[in-house]
């Protein structure tokens, strides 16, 4: 059962945890009486909340901003390439008007002064990876949702940690910017679907939480889009029925919903409530691990399509090969100059984490794509993913490659990427597109 609201503290402070008193009045109250920190949480179910989601602020950009002071108050766009898109952009490129995903010649104009940086995906997943430690140090209950996100359920844990959630999660965020260097917002609530409202609610640096009871009345005017799961379509269907705002499904009769939507009624008429009955699960992981590019310029040709996607396969390899992780389907994306997509897949009798065997089997599927059409993008990628201690080990020709491919990782790792480098990567004096 529950603590009642008025058993734990209604208001502390962020920085140094100490408990405000039950109301929070008058300009004095503005800061901390203990350390005259502004910084303070405020809610009157505070010690009751329990289930949070933890979200890394602009995570590339800040990881690229902590490892260069000098762009620390500059725009900063993590992406590349003329015909690229915005993998991630700080809040002050945002301020411009550049968002994610965002196409490169877009953001360039809306923020033509911006630092633009490669992105370097190894590099956030070890930041990713110190982050997820830190969070499961807290509780076994979480549940990744991305590199930088997370739910997680601290029910049961104040004993263990002397402390009531929300304070846990409040000296967490401190930690992890003073030992990491970065910063996280805290959505902290009684279920999933607020505790990811309430983490947008006060970025970057948050922590706002949110019970079931203000969230039907914040939830009211939203558009019903607002809801997860409701996509373009499904809007429009709900529009024509005449569910513009979540308010109107909040008025609407649950079999009713359900009569209209079979499919989608009830989970409608739950949400728009702030009702939300899913469960953390931690053993989620990533689906699938991938590494895409967008050409400079269309490519028709296999030879140079083959070697940018060897290149691809070494990323998504050493990838896996980093999350300890091997996967039994491997995929090849593709688009084409007038942004169709082809998808490929092919399931493998093992798990794999090898970079030649990616690439073999990537290599067959692109070889039949090859009809004279013209690619913009392409992209490579394993998933139905698996430990990967026992990967490439069924025969003696896998063990012998996995062995192989394993000593030439060892010999990069100690003298830098360029001291084996397979014959299909090598470009010669032009280097390829990619």
């Amino acid at each position: 059962m529950s603590a009642p609201e008025s058993a734990g503290p209604r208001c502390f402070c962020r920085d140094c945890l100490a408990d405000q008193g039950v109301a929070v009045q008058g300009l004095a109250a503005r800061r901390c009486s203990a350390c005259g920190s502004p910084r303070l949480v405020h809610h009157r179910a505070l010690s009751t909340l329990t289930l949070a989601h933890i979200d890394c602020d602009a995570f590339y950009a800040t990881v690229e901003k902590r490892d260069n002071p000098e762009i620390a108050d500059k725009p900063v766009i993590i992406g590349g390439g003329k015909r690229g898109v915005v993998s991630a952009a700080c809040y002050i490129a945002r301020t411009y008007g550049v968002r994610s995903a965002m196409p490169m010649y877009k953001a360039l104009e809306a923020c033509p002064h911006a630092v633009v940086i490669p992105p370097d995906m190894a590099k956030y997943v070890r930041v990713g990876r110190q982050v997820r430690q830190a969070m499961q140090a807290l509780t076994p209950l979480v549940e990744p949702l991305s590199i930088d996100e997370a739910f997680l359920d601290l029910s049961g844990t104040e004993r263990v940690h002397g402390m009531i959630p929300a304070k846990v999660l409040a000296r967490f965020a401190r930690n992890i910017e003073r030992d990491i260097g970065i910063n996280v917002s805290v959505g902290l609530s009684c279920n999933k679907f607020l505790a990811k409202i309430a983490s947008d609610l006060d970025k970057p640096r948050g922590f706002a939480a949110l019970d079931q009871e203000e969230a039907r009345a914040m939830l009211a005017e939203k558009p019903v889009g607002f809801i997860f799961g409701v996509g373009p379509a499904t809007q429009e269907r709900l529009v024509q029925r005449g569910f513009r705002i979540i308010a109107d499904l909040q008025k609407a009769d649950e079999i009713e919903l359900m009569r209209q939507f079979p499919s989608d009624g009830r989970r409608l008429w739950r949400l728009a409530r702030g009702i939300d009955d899913r469960c953390v699960e931690p053993d989620r992981g990533a689906k699938t691990i991938s590494s895409e590019t967008t050409f400079e310029t269309d490519i028709r040709d296999f030879a140079t399509l083959e070697r940018i996607l060897w290149r691809l396969c070494e990323k998504t390899s050493s990838r896996l090969k980093s999350s300890e992780l091997a996967g039994s389907t491997v995929t090849l994306k593709l688009k084409t100059a007038d942004f169709r997509q082809r998808t490929r897949s092919q399931s493998i009798a093992g798990p794999t984490q090898l970079a030649a065997k990616i690439f073999s089997i990537c290599r067959e599927m692109l070889a039949k794509e090859i009809d004279g059409t013209a690619f913009r993008l392409m992209g490579a990628g394993v998933s139905a993913l698996r430990e990967g201690s026992p990967a490439d080990d069924t025969d003696m020709l896998d063990r012998r490659a996995a062995h192989a491919e394993r000593a030439v990782d060892s010999l990069r790792k100690k003298f830098g990427g360029g001291v084996v480098i397979r014959g299909i990567a090598y470009e010669g004096p032009e280097k390829a597109q990619e």
